[in-house]
């Protein structure tokens, strides 16, 4: 009998233990992957305008977040499976996780674009569609089945347009790699085709809830958390995805058979984005500026970060898939806002991770 006591409360305790020295782990968001979706595209942005040393450095970066934040998802899904099924059912968090999809597709384009690796970047791609046909029907379908839901004040916020950068991330890998299949590359613009069709779809169902919940429910400033700037970022992504397939409809019967339907809605996704950029710094001064809210880091703020560098890269794409010259300065500009919120972002990561190890070690 007393050999059986201690083995019965050290148990426990050995449990807490490791739920206390790898809290990190076991609360880590789903939204995490953005950080490789900022980089990522922030990286992109820089390659697009010149600016070739900045990119290949983020680059670099970036291949150790992916890696890392793929490892810290591996021991996530071993230790703490618990965790990981209630964030798939949960209305917050369970979004979080298509940043999983966007992250692989924009560091696939970093691979074709920075690293000149295609059969790399198609390797992601096709992870990456494993990724969002997973994630699409089982977050959408818990969601709808499950039987205690919350108020659309509390379920919907900007992260759930994670779903729409998702989809759209495919396409335009899957787009610029369309040459390297053959005779198999009007299928494979057929499928990015339909995602990309998809994705507008989804981005009209969802913002029309995020604009109902905006304009009719009292709107605090915890509400606006740093994804509401998916707003804007995911029609930025769906601009970037149909100046691709305008710039491939000349080696594709199908798509030349569309193309003004491609650039209508393309400048429409455009537009869209760019009617979103006053009223998100509208909001933030609201927040920060008039409620006083706290600006400190947050790992949803790379979500925020993201838009900014989709914007640059899209704006950029879209002069040159349509000859639109006077907008080619808006880039100009916009890429030094972009990479001055990333470093920003970057500083308040490093601080948190140095004041996590500083707690460890006392």
């Amino acid at each position: 009998m007393d050999s059986v006591g201690p083995v019965e409360t050290t148990a426990p305790s050995r449990a807490s233990e490791m739920s206390s020295r790898w809290a990190g782990i076991e609360t880590l968001h789903p939204a995490y992957f953005a950080l490789v979706m900022a980089t990522g595209i922030v990286s992109i942005a820089s390659q697009l305008l010149g600016m070739t040393r900045v990119a290949f450095v983020l680059f670099v970066l970036n291949i150790v977040f992916y890696v890392t934040l793929w490892g810290l998802t591996g021991l996530r899904v071993v230790w703490f499976a618990r965790q990981m099924v209630s964030d798939l059912t949960d209305h917050g968090r369970s979004v979080g996780f298509f940043t999983m999809v966007a992250g692989t597709c924009v560091f696939g384009s970093q691979c074709f674009i920075i690293a000149s690796r295609p059969m790399l970047a198609a390797a992601l791609w096709v992870l990456g569609i494993a990724l969002w046909i997973f994630f699409t029907y089982a977050i959408f379908t818990s969601l709808t089945v499950k039987g205690e839901k919350p108020s659309l004040a509390q379920g919907i916020n900007g992260g759930w347009l994670v779903a729409v950068v998702a989809t759209q991330s495919v396409s335009i890998l899957g787009t610029q790699l369309a040459p390297f299949f053959g005779p198999h590359h009007e299928g494979i613009l057929f499928f990015t085709l339909s995602m990309w069709l998809g994705g507008g779809m989804l981005y009209i169902w969802i913002i029309s809830l995020i604009f109902y919940r905006y304009t009719f429910f009292v709107l605090e400033p915890s509400d606006l958390s740093p994804p509401y700037w998916i707003n804007m970022g995911a029609m930025a992504i769906s601009t970037l995805a149909g100046a691709m397939l305008i710039s491939a409809a000349p080696e594709s019967a199908l798509l030349r058979q569309i193309l003004p339907f491609l650039k209508g809605f393309t400048l429409f996704f455009w537009a869209t984005a760019t009617w979103w950029i006053p009223m998100l710094l509208i909001l933030g001064v609201w927040r920060h500026g008039y409620k006083r809210f706290s600006l400190r880091y947050d790992p949803l703020y790379w979500g925020a970060v993201f838009p900014l560098g989709m914007y640059t890269a899209c704006t950029l794409r879209v002069s040159q898939a349509m000859d639109i010259e006077f907008i080619t300065s808006i880039p100009n500009v916009f890429i030094w806002i972009a990479l001055a919120a990333w470093s920003l972002t970057f500083v308040g990561l490093i601080r948190r991770i140095m004041t996590l190890l500083a707690a460890r070690a006392a």
